[in-house]
């Protein structure tokens, strides 16, 4: 039987308590840091616009010159300046007039629209004042903050290193991807590809190790050359059989704090330390193990990494009732079509085609026996 069998909730607190944010940081080049974490603020070293700016193009005037000029009363002047959007807007002039608000006759320029100092202009600072902070620590940079700095002048950044996550996938009946033809009772290895892959896009630096046979001394050995990592993943062997040697070999090395989690799909799971590194257990049916992805490894190397992006998701009106396990936290795979979800698999923790035409999944909590049709509910995304 399942030992140190608990909830959802309880499972991930106490994984959460084991998990530490890193200290290590390094620098790097602004322009390759999309989606790394600052690891200090940064100021602006300039002001941006560094000079008084034409917003648009048109002619420089003296907004004085143009005191009560409008469509039926122009104002003709014989001082301005032609300029395009970008050019720096010379001394003496305060602002732009549009082209739409002016006609140019010869070397005198009609105005049509009043204009106020510093109309159409971009003044010095305008967007970013010199040592102002910019961003600030534990910011995730997108493509725009890169352009930002980019603006600034900001060639490097001092960010937090990625998390390191090693996968440890067990099985004797595992085979890499594509290597031959497979036998009764065979599988290709899938779920540390797709660990990989998500560790990868929260942040992580994901090494996954070779196939590991069902050897309680192959495990071990594995788990040992993982230590350096910030965060242990073992795939398979996570259940009571014989040769289930995962949650065991964690009892032995280390702490098991989890074996079993009141979860739908994603029961077989364990979580616990090994010199003082967090180990996740994963079970090997590939929907279960994903339920346990977002459950468990998103949150974790979130911690981690310093990331608070939040999981994408959207309502929407189930099409169809839903029943699930009273006592169970149940992760039911969806499609969206229009503004509503159509729950594609409620049971089947192998059919993996169930994922690949699901848009995301809905939370059905362990209070609950199921969601009527019709409800609206939160369908978190999988992309």
């Amino acid at each position: 039987m399942f030992k140190r069998f608990c909830g959802a909730a309880a499972a991930s607190e106490m994984l959460l308590d084991r998990c530490q944010p890193i200290n290590r940081t390094e620098s790097l080049k602004s322009v390759l840091a999309e989606g790394r974490v600052l690891s200090q603020d940064v100021l602006s070293p300039v002001n941006l616009p560094g000079f008084d700016r034409a917003a648009m193009d048109g002619f420089a005037v003296r907004s004085a010159d143009t005191l009560g000029a409008r469509p039926h009363a122009p104002v003709f002047l014989e001082k301005f300046l032609p300029m395009r959007t970008g050019l720096p807007v010379p001394d003496g002039y305060d602002s732009v007039v549009m082209l739409e608000d002016s006609n140019l006759r010869g070397s005198i320029l009609e105005i049509t629209a009043q204009m106020h100092a510093y109309k159409n202009v971009s003044r010095v600072g305008e967007d970013i004042v010199a040592g102002e902070r910019v961003f600030s620590e534990g910011h995730a940079l997108r493509p725009p903050d890169l352009a930002l700095l980019s603006a600034i002048g900001i060639g490097s950044v001092q960010v937090y290193e990625r998390p390191r996550t090693v996968i440890i996938p067990t099985g004797s009946g595992l085979l890499d991807i594509g290597s031959r033809a497979l036998l009764p009772g065979e599988a290709y290895e899938i779920n540390g590809l797709i660990t990989r892959l998500y560790a990868g896009r929260w942040g992580a630096y994901a090494e996954k190790t070779e196939i590991v046979p069902d050897d309680e001394k192959l495990v071990r050995e594995a788990i040992v050359a993982a230590l350096q990592a910030d965060l242990i993943i073992i795939i398979g062997g996570t259940s009571i059989g014989e040769k289930d040697y995962a949650p065991r070999i964690l009892n032995e090395m280390g702490e098991l704090l989890v074996h079993g989690v009141r979860v739908q799909p994603g029961k077989p799971t364990a979580i616990g330390t090994v010199a003082d590194k967090p180990v996740i257990c994963l079970p090997g049916y590939p929907v279960a193990m994903l339920s346990d992805l977002f459950l468990f490894v998103r949150p974790a190397l979130q911690k981690i990494g310093h990331r608070n992006d939040l999981q994408p998701k959207v309502t929407a009106k189930l099409a169809r009732k839903i029943p699930s396990r009273p006592g169970y936290l149940s992760l039911v795979r969806v499609a969206l079509k229009g503004d509503e979800a159509e729950p594609i698999m409620i049971s089947g923790a192998g059919i993996l085609s169930s994922v690949a035409r699901s848009d995301g999944y809905v939370i059905v909590s362990e209070d609950k026996e199921g969601l009527e049709a019709g409800e609206t509910v939160e369908v978190f995304l999988f992309e």
